[in-house]
């Protein structure tokens, strides 16, 4: 019987070992880029007094961990904060550094995610300088940035927000070289995350720069590593006044460094024909 009880003892000594054993499992992060559309008295119906709350009821019934918002003027950044107290935001108007102008604000949940680091940079030639309008630019242009560490993993990502010239070409141009090469020296090689109104198409030069496998600082756009693609292959509409045929795909979601996109979506959805912006939201999910 000894004899028996002591060949026993390994096999409850590995069995025990098993069951101490914990699997890391990723969490999915939902990723979000909504050109919500500046506040503008001369757009009646589809003004920002009546769509604010079903702007921020979108963001939270998608259940969005990190939220790139563009067009953001202060009294928007104000309502969005009151209606969304469970985020924190990152960002500063882009004519003064303060509070004049849109916001390409950055928002996080506070219970995923611990804040490490974050910033801004105008896309001019003088970056730090606020409100530095560059090149052939029609306006001021700002991007902005945070280092995260995911609760739930322990791991940390990078995020930028941004949002590029609607009228300047050379803008255009030389703002994603910059912002590649922002990325680039503040990510520090962790995974990046790019949301932005990009004012240029999927087969534009910009994209292209953008996602140019040949270049070591290129992203990933969202759309294309996803194994599934929802809703329709553009996102400006202009609260639906564009032709369907010719609505432009401009918003995006990038990706780099290890993250795999499970999902993607152009969230093209309106409540008794009211639409949530002229843009309609990107939603990508990663891990």
């Amino acid at each position: 019987m000894k004899r028996i009880f002591l060949l026993f003892l390994p096999f409850l000594a590995a069995s025990c070992g098993q069951v101490k054993q914990e699997v890391s499992v990723p969490e999915p992060i939902n990723v979000m880029s909504f050109n919500i559309r500046y506040d503008n008295p001369e757009d009646s119906l589809d003004n920002w007094k009546f769509r604010k709350d079903r702007a921020a009821n979108a963001i939270r019934f998608y259940n969005v961990d990190i939220l790139g918002t563009q067009e953001v003027l202060h009294n928007q950044l104000e309502d969005l904060k009151l209606r969304l107290p469970e985020y924190d935001v990152i960002g500063v108007g882009r004519e003064d550094g303060k509070e004049k102008g849109e916001y390409s604000a950055l928002w996080y949940k506070k219970d995923r995610f611990t804040l490490i680091d974050s910033g801004y940079f105008w896309l001019s030639e003088t970056p730090e300088v606020a409100g530095s309008k560059g090149w052939d630019g029609a306006c001021e242009r700002i991007a902005s940035w945070a280092k995260l560490k995911d609760k739930v993993s322990g791991k940390e990502v990078f995020a930028l927000n941004t949002h590029l010239d609607h009228v300047g070409v050379m803008a255009r141009r030389e703002g994603i070289s910059l912002m590649l090469n922002k990325v680039n020296q503040l990510s520090d090689g962790l995974p990046v995350i790019v949301t932005g109104d990009f004012n240029s198409e999927p087969e534009s030069d910009v994209i292209k720069h953008v996602t140019d496998p040949t270049d070591p600082e290129h992203l990933t756009d969202a759309r294309t590593a996803s194994p599934i693609v929802y809703g329709p292959s553009w996102s400006y509409h202009d609260f639906g006044k564009i032709p369907y045929e010719h609505r432009p795909l401009i918003d995006y979601v990038f990706v780099r460094n290890g993250l795999k996109v499970l999902r993607y979506g152009v969230l093209a959805e309106t409540e008794n024909a009211a639409f949530l912006s002229d843009h309609a939201p990107v939603l990508v999910t990663v891990e």
